[in-house]
This record gives C-alpha cells, structure tokens and sequence, in this order.
C-alpha cells in the first residue's frame, strides 16, 4: 500500500490548480477529472472555458477555484480561443518577447460545447495542427441548463428535452463518435479516460502534454444529478462504463489504436443502466438492443487495434 502511496504521489502532484471552495454537485465526477488532470498539467497552464458547469461552478464572481490563467469563452469557441492562445504565445516567444518554454495550452468544454456546437472550432483547430491539448468533459447531456440532450447522450436515455413517455423511449439517436471524428484528423495523440481509472487518465494526460501538435482527450463525466445517481455511485458507474462497454478506454497515439482497459469479457448492460433513473423506462427488449450495438461496437475496437489508421 505505502509503495501505490508513492507511485500515486508521482503521477498526481500536491499542488492543485483547480482548488476548493467551487460549488460543484456532490459527486461530480467531471469537476474530480478536472482538479486530477490539472495536477498533472502543472502550473505552466493556460486555459479557454467554454460557457458549462466547470464555468459556472468555479467562477463565482469575484471568486474563482482556478489557481493558472483561465478564460471563460462562449459556448462554441474553446477550441477557436484556445488555438489563439497558442498562436500568440508561439510568436511572442519567436519575436523574444517572452522566454521560449513550454507552456501547456488547454481548450475545454462539455459534451454540448464539443459535439455540437463547438465541433466546427474544434475540427478547424485540429485540421491547422496548434499544439494544444482539447479536452471534451462527456457528461451525455446540456447539465447546466436543466438536462437538455445533446448529440453525445446515449441511445435511450431520457432527458428534458428527449423525454421517455408513451410515444419515446427517450433519446433516439446514437451517441455521436466525437473521438474517432477528431482521430480522421490524423494528430498525433486521442483518447478517451476516466476519473474511475486515475492511474491510465493521468499517462494519456502525460502522453497528450508531451506530443507536438493536437491531441484530443474524451473524458468520461458522471453527473448524479443529470443521471439521476445516487451521488456516491459516481466513480463506480464509472468503472461499470467501462467493463460493459458503454465507454471503452482507448488511445490512438500516432495513428495506432491501442485500448488501455481490456475488458474481456463485457459485463451485462443492466448493471450500468440499473442504478441511473435516466435509463429506468427501458424494457428488457430495448436494453438488449442497445448492449447487442455496444458488443458490436467493441469488437470493432478490438479488430483495429494495433492498425494504423
């Protein structure tokens, strides 16, 4: 135990750059993926917000829970933002303004501001090739401004505004891909962590930190209160995404696939949909449909890995 201790102590550093004192639900799992991965990015930081829950829970006016440059930006512009930072940074350094280092630009939003109306800024920002890290913290729906679906929740779940009743199961579109769509760019590093799995998050953080060019992290975000889950359950369905294949863990690191959680054996659908009220409508029928794309889905994964795209 004290040698885990130890080796947990390399990867996460003391020193926190998204600190206490924000008003996060409880059992956030998105604002812990926050505060892990900026510990691991350090203080030469500089951050675009988009308009979300991370925005509205640690910038209360004239407080703030970051403790490095952040810019709170409009919902579909981090990624523009972000590249711009990054573009003027690399000037000042070439025309001797400022000292040449590294400086770890970081754009971030939700799944809203990434999958929907961010990915126009997104894709152009990848497609230039900044060296910047994107951040897209998954928590399947528009959580700050009451549980509105986006193109990223997944098939079936009921939310505001695809709600579960006599005529609709819930949400009637697929999760939409957003990892693989920014892999067809052909940077140099993507992949998909969770804060239920601390110890691969932080080497793909490491890994996206050091390459040169973009790279682009899925991060998977529990939301007890979106999902209606009881909130102590927030890194266990974490874990549970994984093992059923609903959010497998993967990187595609220079074109080559490779999937960091192997999960052998799916676990049953059920026991993910199960404790989450935004799943309890479903019928055996309808769940089998959806763990039946999910197996598939996988199996696909399994079959690229170790290609090069």
């Amino acid at each position: 135990m004290e040698g885990m201790n130890v080796f947990a102590a390399r990867l996460f550093p003391k020193d926190n750059r998204f600190v206490s004192g924000h008003r996060a639900c409880q059992g956030c799992a998105e604002v812990l993926a926050v505060r892990l991965i900026h510990q691991i990015l350090g203080r030469n930081t500089m951050v675009a917000s988009a308009t979300g829950c991370m925005e509205i829970i640690s910038s209360s006016y004239p407080d703030t829970a970051w403790s490095i440059p952040w810019i709170h930006v409009a919902f579909e512009n981090a990624a523009a933002v972000a590249s711009g930072i990054e573009a003027g940074l690399q000037i000042l350094m070439k025309k001797g303004r400022m000292p040449k280092r590294k400086i770890n630009v970081v754009g971030m939003a939700g799944d809203g501001g990434t999958a929907d109306i961010g990915i126009q800024a997104l894709s152009g920002a990848l497609e230039r090739g900044h060296d910047m890290i994107y951040i897209c913290y998954d928590n399947e729906a528009y959580m700050n401004t009451g549980v509105q679906r986006s193109s990223s929740t997944p098939y079936g779940a009921s939310t505001t505004t695809s709600p579960a009743g006599k005529i609709s199961i819930g949400q009637q579109t697929w999760k939409k891909n957003v990892t693989m769509i920014a892999a067809a760019h052909n940077i140099p590093y993507v992949a998909t962590a969770s804060p239920s799995y601390p110890f691969d998050l932080a080497e793909k953080v490491r890994k996206a930190a050091k390459v040169k060019g973009p790279a682009y992290l899925h991060v998977y975000s529990a939301c007890p209160t979106g999902w209606r889950l009881d909130p102590k359950l927030a890194i266990t369905i974490g874990r549970l995404a994984v093992q059923t294949g609903a959010f497998p863990l993967y990187e595609i690191e220079n074109g080559k696939l490779k999937i960091s959680v192997k999960t052998p054996k799916l676990r049953p659908l059920q026991d993910y949909t199960k404790p989450q009220g935004r799943f309890r409508h479903l019928d055996d029928a309808t769940i089998a449909e959806i763990e039946k794309r999910l197996f598939e889905e996988y199996q696909k994964l399994e079959r690229r890995e170790g290609l090069i795209f």
